[in-house]
């Protein structure tokens, strides 16, 4: 279950770096585009902020990898806290923004936790 655990998180953490990637390099251009429909004058508008959010999905996805390196108890303490803001972000950003956020981020994030605390 440990190896389970292991690659949910890593598949966690590789999605969260492909958000940092289409949201702080690509928005712009034709794949950033097309993840939410914009044409170019709403993407050039939405990239300030869209940045800050490939940021933050950054910060996800290193803490992540740090709970896969990190020797226990720190690297399983890193994986539940970083999964937990995974689910509350996948949660919150399906309320105010998107509801296919709770499938593409929220939904992977628990079954992730879920592995990681069966595995315990």
């Amino acid at each position: 279950m440990e190896t389970v655990a292991n690659v949910l998180v890593a598949v966690v953490a590789a999605l969260h770096a492909y958000i940092l990637v289409m949201e702080m390099f690509l928005w712009q251009k034709k794949p950033g585009r097309a993840l939410h429909g914009f044409d170019p004058e709403m993407a050039r508008a939405t990239a300030p902020m869209a940045a800050n959010q490939g940021l933050y999905n950054g910060f996800l996805a290193a803490g992540l990898v740090w709970g896969l390196i990190a020797a226990d108890p720190t690297g399983f303490r890193a994986q539940v806290f970083f999964l937990c803001c995974v689910v509350v972000a996948g949660v919150y950003g399906a309320v105010t923004a998107n509801r296919r956020i709770l499938f593409a981020q929220a939904l992977p994030g628990a079954l992730a936790l879920g592995a990681v605390l069966l595995a315990r």
